[in-house]
């Protein structure tokens, strides 16, 4: 090393290069975890696919087929024609109420969830909106109650009374070309009196991750109770009232066609099949998704290693006693090993008792080996209550997605604060000098030999 050169912007370079070495090793810690979360997510299908997938519930509306007879002028003279559509007739008032049971289902290591629904639904309908059907020059065909599904597969027992009663005969399909999935009832043939009439049935219903009820009524209501404490209330509809406790949770949604204009949307009938349909959602969600949590701590990782090393340089400085880049280095990759750990550790026993035993294990390895380098057990014991404190700020860093960056700047800035008081009475120019500040070997502040 030439003479010229300051051993403190020597030692400087050297350690912002030792920092990133580590980069290699902490993109494959995020490589890893990746990789581990993909295979969950296939696991998660595979699961899927043994079972039923997501339900979205559209129904139950009543399908009537219309033969319209027209007359079309040709030639001067005019020609008889048809057509043929089916038209959908949308309840005035739906009531969904469903009560949920969540059962974990494991592969490997690897967690899913399957729910099963008993679903009651209560739908009224008002004859009066047929009127624009009751012509001479329409003839209307047997109706049938639709009920739309998301998979067939999760299709359980169906309870369907009819007006008088008597059972009515459920058919597989729902009978329209355009949404196969699901179910039909044919029904008796409808004179337009009385002006109200009641479809109440029930169905068990099973899937994975979403289940969603279309609000088809003028007024529509679903109320679900569940045994699964982590719900994610997504979709179009937020609940009007839950309530969500370490036993599961409860919740009710209310809309109606003033604020989703179903009574428009079905004019057509390929509406019916069309994924776009508003609808009350809530997913079976993972309670905490350890590869997630782990990804974010990795973010982290380059401030915790730079604070630790910042640490270790100034108290050279403060003290003469040298460490060498080595020994920077293999801190440094212990650190890394905390990620490491963390991540094997979070598949099997979550991540909050992953996460403290990883930085239990951190602290002891740094610690005996600190004691030997520094020769001193106090300071040995200060840098690894400062690791914990460290692994404790991170933590609260993750747990505080929304004042992340708040806790992050205070942190930053308390470092900054201890170094400025640190460092106050420092003459950086004497430190700089690649000659011996003094005679004494402990008072020349060398970085290293």
């Amino acid at each position: 090393m030439s003479k010229s050169k300051s051993p403190l912007v020597v030692k400087t370079v050297t350690l912002i290069g030792t920092m990133l070495v580590l980069l290699i090793p902490l993109m494959v810690i995020r490589g890893l975890i990746v990789e581990r979360a993909d295979y969950r997510g296939e696991v998660e299908e595979a699961i899927s696919r043994s079972t039923s997938g997501p339900q979205k519930l559209v129904g139950p509306l009543i399908a009537i087929p219309v033969t319209e007879m027209y007359t079309t002028l040709e030639n001067n003279h005019e020609v008889s024609q048809k057509r043929t559509f089916i038209h959908f007739w949308l309840p005035e008032s739906l009531v969904v109420e469903g009560n949920q049971n969540v059962e974990p289902r494991k592969v490997g290591i690897y967690e899913g969830q399957v729910w099963k629904t008993d679903v009651n639904i209560k739908a009224e309908f008002d004859t009066s909106r047929l009127e624009s059907l009751n012509h001479a020059n329409i003839t209307l065909g047997k109706p049938f109650m639709v009920m739309a599904v998301g998979d067939t597969r999760g299709i359980g027992v169906v309870n369907a009374p009819g007006l008088d009663g008597t059972p009515l005969h459920v058919e597989p399909g729902t009978g329209i070309a355009e949404e196969p999935q699901g179910l039909h009832v044919k029904l008796p043939d409808f004179p337009f009196t009385p002006k109200k009439f009641n479809l109440d049935f029930s169905l068990v219903l099973s899937g994975t991750g979403n289940f969603s009820v279309v609000p088809l009524g003028r007024n529509s209501e679903l109320v679900l109770n569940s045994n699964w404490p982590h719900p994610n209330f997504i979709g179009d509809f937020l609940p009007v009232k839950r309530e969500v406790s370490p036993t599961g949770f409860q919740a009710r949604w209310q809309s109606s066609w003033f604020a989703n204009n179903l009574g428009e949307q079905f004019a057509d009938a390929d509406k019916f099949a069309s994924p776009d349909l508003p609808s009350f959602n809530v997913a079976v969600a993972t309670p905490a998704d350890h590869y997630q949590l782990t990804d974010r701590a990795t973010k982290y990782a380059l401030l915790l290693i730079a604070l630790t090393f910042t640490a270790f340089f100034f108290f050279e400085m403060l003290t003469g006693r040298r460490m060498h880049p080595i020994q920077y280095l293999l801190v440094g990759l212990s650190l890394v090993m905390f990620y490491f750990l963390l991540l094997a550790l979070s598949e099997h026993i979550g991540f909050t008792t992953a996460w403290v035993a990883a930085s239990l294990v951190g602290a002891l390895m740094n610690g005996v080996y600190l004691q030997a380098v520094l020769k001193s057990w106090r300071s040995s014991l200060l840098f690894t209550l400062a690791l914990l404190v460290l692994d404790g700020v991170m933590w609260a860093l993750l747990r505080s997605e929304e004042s992340s960056l708040l806790l992050g700047t205070g942190v930053l800035l308390m470092a900054l604060c201890g170094v400025m008081f640190l460092t106050r009475n420092l003459d950086w120019y004497a430190l700089g000098s690649p000659k011996a500040a003094g005679p004494r070997e402990s008072d020349e502040l060398r970085i290293w030999k």
